[in-house]
């Protein structure tokens, strides 16, 4: 047992045990993907999902791709986290009086609860790539959030609590194309309405070639004993084009802005046919991850090559024990 997650249990946490003969502080699921091509009627694609528990089953927010090539968000439901029921149409978004508030684009949502509130933040459109954000109760009125930062802005992922009294939010500031540069910022808010207070986290590059070109925050950040466990992708520019991997950064558990420790080397990235070959290759994007505290036992759901959806399991004390071992000094 682990009593380094500070947490709920989740006793009935997707999960699989790590495969004979493997040593990798991750490994995936071996009948990856779980969402394959076509998964609606009217979507080719869904990947960079977030998935939370709901009840005795799970509930998610997905990134689809529809067959015309334009992304938005659909809800779905799983009993075992495994096989997803995914509905064919988008949110019905609507703005706090009840009006219809659609999105022209949605992508790589990432979803938290925080009180009695499940939030949403994605990718959104405000004349440029920028960070949307909503919340619902019950998953059939989903509000629409006015935008929590200026664009041009990506990878907006809350902290699942208050800190001293605000909520927080990591981004990646970006232009609105891909991505000239890529580091990651922290904003704090007593309101979820007006941010403010906004620090630099971490750079891209380092020794690692592998976060040399951008960064981006994955799943929401797990409360830990050592202080905020975050995954986070890395890209490398290669001569082919660019590369996503992940790996891992403790944060200070009351002021997120410092960093730790951080992985100087990554945790996952593109090998398997599935993450190498698709509609973008060599993709491996974390969006959500669900944990068991008593055990601490970490499942992470994962964009593959944009076109599928995985999981990786993990253990929470060979993961910042990885960490700290392969700690980048910066």
């Amino acid at each position: 047992m682990s009593k380094t997650i500070i947490g709920s249990p989740l006793p009935n946490l997707p999960w699989e045990d790590r495969p004979a003969g493997c040593n990798d502080v991750l490994w995936r699921y071996s009948n990856n993907p779980v969402i394959g091509w076509n998964p609606t009627p009217s979507t080719a694609r869904v990947y960079n999902s977030a998935v939370l528990p709901y009840k005795d089953a799970f509930v998610g927010v997905f990134r689809a791709d529809h067959r015309n090539g334009r992304a938005n968000l659909h809800f779905g439901t799983s009993k075992d986290g495994f096989t997803f029921e995914i509905q064919d149409s988008v949110i019905p978004w609507v703005d706090e009086s009840g009006k219809p508030n659609p999105v022209s684009y949605a992508y790589d949502p990432r979803f938290s609860k925080i009180d009695d509130w499940y939030y949403v933040t994605w990718c959104d459109d405000m004349k440029g790539a920028s960070i949307g954000m909503g919340r619902t109760k019950d998953f059939k009125t989903w509000i629409r959030m006015p935008n929590p930062l200026m664009p041009f802005n990506r990878n907006g992922v809350l902290f699942p609590r208050k800190i001293k009294g605000n909520y927080f939010l990591l981004s990646r500031p970006s232009d609105s194309a891909h991505t000239p540069f890529g580091d990651i910022f922290l904003s704090e808010s007593p309101d979820m309405i007006y941010w403010g207070k906004h620090r630099h986290v971490m750079g891209r590059g380092g020794k690692g070639w592998w976060q040399g070109t951008k960064i981006g925050a994955g799943p929401v950040p797990i409360e830990t004993t050592e202080g905020w466990l975050l995954f986070y992708h890395g890209v490398s520019g290669t001569c082919n084009g660019f590369v996503y991997s992940y790996g891992a950064a403790i944060l200070d558990i009351d002021d997120p802005s410092k960093v730790k420790y951080r992985c100087s080397d990554y945790l996952l990235t593109p090998e398997k046919s599935y993450e190498t070959t698709g509609f973008v290759p060599n993709v491996c994007f974390p969006c959500q991850n669900l944990y068991d505290a008593p055990t601490g036992r970490i499942a992470i759901y994962y964009g593959a090559a944009d076109t599928y959806t995985a999981l990786a399991f993990c253990q929470v004390d060979e993961v910042i024990a990885y960490v700290k071992a392969h700690n980048e000094a910066f």
